[in-house]
Order: C-alpha cells, then sequence, then structure tokens
C-alpha cells in the first residue's frame, strides 16, 4: 500500500491508463492484460489505472472489474503504483474499492455514477461515500455528467482527508482554474483530458496527465511530460502534432473510438487488445487504414512488444 504523499508523487507525471484486453468472443484476456502491463512497465510506466475510462470499466461485471483490479496489481509486482478505477453505483464502487486495497493498490480513481446528471448534495454523497470506504488515496474523476464546483471539491476534500487529487477530464478550463484557485496545492492537480491537451493544461498549473497512447507508445507519453514539466510548451505541441495528432482525429469522428482506436494501434503494434465490448463501436475499414499508416510512419510495430 503505498503512503499519500507517495501516491502524489505518482500523480505528477504521466499516468497510463491500459485497456482491458478481450478474446474474440468478448471474454476477458488476463494474459494478454499481464503482458500489456509488464510491457508499459519495461518502456518506463511507473502509474498505471487499472479498469478506468479506457480500460471499459463500464462494461465489466463486478468480478471482471476485481480480477482486472487483481491482475494489474499482481503484473507490477511494485514496480509502479496501480490505482484501481471505480465507478457507477455506489455500494458496488466501494466494495470494488476496498478489495482493491486489501490486494494492495497504490490508490482509487473514483468515476462517475451511472444515473447521470445528479444534484450537487448527491453527486458529493456519491464520491465522499467511496473515499471514506478506504485508507488509500482516491481521486474524483470529473468528467461528462459529473460536473464539480469548487465548493464541491473543497468539502469533499474536507470531508475525506485521503483525497490526493483531482483529475479533470472536462476541459473546461476557466472551472479547472476557479478550483484550483480555492484548492490550490492541498491536491494535485491531473489533468485527464488526454495526449491531446498536456500543453493546455500544463500551462493552466496541471503537474501530471493521464495518457492512453501509452499503451502502445509510452515513451512518447513521457517525452509530453518532460516538455511541458520544463515549461517548453511549444515542442510538447511539436511532439503532440507529429506523433499524436492523428491518432485523436480519428478519436474525434466517433463517441466510443477513443478506445477502440487505440486497441486498434495495439494489435497491429503485436500487443495483445482485441475488440471493444457494446456500447462502443469497433473502427471502419477508412479508419484502421489511417492507424495502420500512422504506426507505419512511427515504426511502433519495430519496437513492440
Amino acid at each position: 500500500m503505498a503512503s499519500l504523499d507517495t501516491l502524489r508523487t505518482h500523480l505528477r507525471g504521466v499516468t497510463a491508463f491500459p485497456i482491458t484486453p478481450f478474446h474474440s468472443n468478448l471474454d476477458l484476456n488476463l494474459d494478454g492484460l499481464r503482458h500489456n502491463v509488464d510491457w508499459m512497465i519495461r518502456h518506463g510506466i511507473v502509474t498505471l489505472v487499472a479498469a478506468g475510462g479506457t480500460g471499459e470499466l463500464y462494461s465489466l461485471t463486478t468480478e471482471e472489474t476485481e480480477a482486472v483490479h487483481r491482475t494489474v496489481i499482481e503484473a507490477a509486482a511494485g514496480r509502479a503504483a496501480v490505482i484501481c478505477g471505480v465507478g457507477g453505483k455506489q455500494r458496488e464502487s466501494q466494495q470494488l474499492a476496498a478489495t482493491a486495497e486489501k490486494a494492495g493498490a497504490s490508490g482509487i480513481l473514483m468515476l462517475p455514477p451511472a444515473y447521470g446528471p445528479s444534484p450537487e448534495d448527491g453527486l458529493l454523497a456519491f464520491y465522499a461515500g467511496i473515499a471514506q470506504s478506504v485508507h488509500i488515496g482516491v481521486l474524483p474523476y470529473a468528467r461528462d455528467w459529473a460536473v464539480f464546483t469548487p465548493e464541491m471539491v473543497e468539502k469533499l476534500a474536507n470531508s475525506a482527508p485521503n483525497v490526493v487529487a483531482f483529475k479533470d477530464g472536462s476541459a473546461d478550463l476557466r472551472l479547472w482554474a476557479r478550483i484550483r484557485a480555492r484548492l490550490g496545492d492541498r491536491l494535485v492537480w491531473v489533468g485527464g483530458v488526454g495526449d491531446d491537451m498536456v500543453h493546455t493544461y500544463f500551462a493552466a498549473g496541471a503537474e501530471g496527465f493521464t495518457s492512453s497512447v501509452a499503451n502502445f507508445m509510452p515513451w512518447v507519453s513521457q517525452e509530453l511530460y518532460d516538455t511541458a514539466h520544463r515549461g517548453d510548451f511549444a515542442a510538447t505541441r511539436r511532439i503532440f502534432d507529429d506523433k499524436v495528432a492523428e491518432f485523436y482525429a480519428i478519436r474525434a469522428r466517433r463517441r466510443g473510438f477513443e478506445v477502440s482506436s487505440v486497441k486498434a494501434a495495439m494489435e497491429l503494434c503485436g500487443l495483445p487488445a482485441g475488440p471493444v465490448r457494446p456500447p462502443l463501436g469497433a473502427l471502419g475499414a477508412e479508419e484502421h487504414a489511417i492507424i495502420a499508416s500512422v504506426v507505419a510512419r512511427l515504426g511502433l510495430g519495430a519496437k513492440n512488444p
């Protein structure tokens, strides 16, 4: 179990979001997951989220989520901090968080509830209830219908001292700035939109970011962090334009492509990924051809696995 300060340190960098590999029949491919986690760690990743959004948390059963959490923790074998994703239903999330804590998780990422837009007090009670069910560090994930005001984040941090960070996936930098101004250095500030806005979030005060392209080119994720961390945002943008932008253009074509595009790139690189589960959709032939051309241009297949 990582201390709260150790988790804070890990969040000040690249946090990789491993996909959850499936077989062709959509069953879990845990051997593939072990392989991918070991591969990412050997290529410099020291912080991972098991069963996050990119890991298709909402398509997993409780038993499958526990299996994914446990597999990533075991595969990491103390070489990386493992943050376990929970969300959807509060009681289920509390159970999963407690089980992950016992299995050796370093922290818990609290994804939005399943109900959609909720009143502020209900949303706060949802996150606070999960945070208070464990002793390891936790961080809320603001995205979609989980919209936080500065006052809500402050109340959450006051109600649970193990809230160590705030992951923002809203891309609302005005609101982000107001929340940061309210909480200051009480939390670690994590840009949670993805690899495309690293320069923007770091210019606005982010200390770390979450990466999906770390699944197949973790060295690029580290390059993005290194340049943004030292304030060379022009270099960060150049890296994105050259190595990441085309992947993100595919993501923007259709909801859900953020996962299927990553899985397609991984398969082309020789890394186990498999299909996505419904309601996410597979790439079309045109999108797959574009991904293949970028993988070839960057020479990724030669670097993996």
